[in-house]
């Protein structure tokens, strides 16, 4: 992810940074009331209410009600452990995505239109927010990210049907190149799904920015989502979280914790911040070529400082200016479950730092690679493997890893069974 807003926002203290502002002795007024996630209504936990008493040992493993079945049958557990803040301030979000078709209007004001109100993708969502000088930030993230991606995917939507993206999303052909500068790039279907979740991410910063100034409060929160869509999983992480594939016989890391951006970023981050370097006479926008007068009022493919993948935007004089980026960006990695021959006990973990700072990848392999096959017939095997590694990290006598390990950060895991997933594409 970008790193100049990832800073700005999400990580409050780090440096080129803000540094987080001293904490009251209370609450102060949060800008949404606090709450645990929605799909754990039922499950006895106490929204509204401090979590209490501070020993880990007496604090509860909470997970949603058996009658409650999340995207995929996916697992979800967490317990309160934070000394820092009486509130836990992780938060989570899980849901299906339902993406409309839109499409250009009439040519006189190439306005996008809603063609119907049935779906004409679906997919899937899971995600994790931790929060950091309180919980604001991740209860807003946890409320708006899903959004931000559902209005971004629908933007892009006839471009992620295509073979390959067009240059122009209406269709119109104004160099009969184009194809040929599109492959050049290499721009395929999926890096405009990695631009859609970037530019969620950007947006969703901004609204919680708006939100936390309005309230005189200052704070942030890590984000960690996977999305499933047309046989991919894509992950995308902000901080420290992290997510795994664990197999019968393999552990991958899914993501990684937040590094430095490429030099194509950070180039036009730069330029972002100081337009002036610009000179009036450069972009820093990247396309996949150098844009003509004729692509005026068109929506055509490009990328700014905050985006590995790609989006699409409608051309304004401005973006006919000499382009200040030329080249490739980074490659990015996306699961594809129909290449994967998935077998029953193959999953994604994802969890935030409290699991990660006491349990290691293989550690959390090992767990669920001797946990899952002796509970094939459980329906709830999903939760109660994440419920066992929330107790690993709790140092309580006969832990699964033997090791005593305590974790004092709160703790949120998803267990995501992939097993049957990778068919019929087109509902995920």
């Amino acid at each position: 992810m970008s790193a100049g807003w990832f800073r700005r926002r999400f990580l409050p203290g780090a440096p080129g940074g803000p540094l987080p502002a001293p904490r009251s002795p209370r609450p102060r007024a949060s800008p949404v009331p606090y709450r645990r996630p929605r799909f754990l209504r039922g499950s006895g936990s106490c929204p509204g209410t401090p979590d209490a008493p501070r020993r880990p040992d007496a604090r509860p493993v909470r997970c949603p009600a058996r009658g409650r079945t999340l995207p995929w049958n996916a697992g979800y557990a967490e317990i309160i452990n934070a000394e820092k803040s009486e509130f836990n301030e992780d938060q989570a979000a899980c849901g299906k995505l339902c993406i409309r078709r839109c499409e250009f209007g009439p040519e006189e004001d190439q306005e996008w239109l809603t063609l119907c109100s049935e779906e004409f993708l679906t997919g899937h969502y899971w995600a994790l927010f931790d929060g950091h000088g309180g919980p604001a930030a991740a209860i807003l993230a946890a409320n708006t990210l899903h959004s931000c991606l559902r209005r971004q995917l629908e933007a892009i939507g006839e471009g992620m049907v295509a073979t390959q993206p067009p240059m122009h999303l209406s269709g119109r052909c104004v160099c009969p190149s184009d194809p040929q500068f599109v492959e050049e790039k290499g721009i395929r279907t999926e890096d405009l799904v990695i631009g859609a979740l970037e530019s969620a991410f950007q947006e969703c910063d901004e609204v919680i920015g708006r939100e936390l100034e309005a309230a005189g409060q200052v704070g942030g929160c890590t984000a960690l989502v996977a999305v499933s869509l047309k046989g991919k999983l894509y992950v995308a992480n902000a901080g420290d979280s992290r997510a795994i594939l664990v197999r019968r016989d393999e552990v991958r890391p899914l993501s990684s914790e937040f590094t430095p951006e490429s030099e194509r970023q950070r180039i036009q981050q730069l330029a972002f911040v100081y337009p002036e370097l610009l000179a009036d006479e450069f972009t820093r926008l990247e396309f996949p070529r150098r844009l003509k007068g004729d692509d005026l009022g068109q929506k055509v493919l490009f990328r700014d400082h905050y985006m590995s993948g790609w989006s699409y935007k409608c051309v304004e004089k401005s973006d006919l200016k000499y382009p200040l980026i030329h080249g490739q960006g980074r490659q990015v990695t996306v699961l594809d479950l129909d290449q994967l021959e998935l077998q029953e006990e193959d999953v994604v973990v994802m969890a935030t730092d409290g699991l990660w700072d006491v349990l290691s990848n293989e550690q959390v392999a090992r767990l669920v690679q001797s946990f899952l096959p002796g509970n094939r017939e459980d329906p709830h095997r999903f939760s109660e493997l994440a419920q066992m590694l929330i107790h690993s990290t709790q140092g309580k006598d006969g832990s699964p890893t033997g090791e005593g390990q305590v974790s004092y950060d709160d703790v949120s895991v998803f267990v995501i069974p992939l097993y049957s997933q990778g068919q019929g594409s087109s509902g995920h």
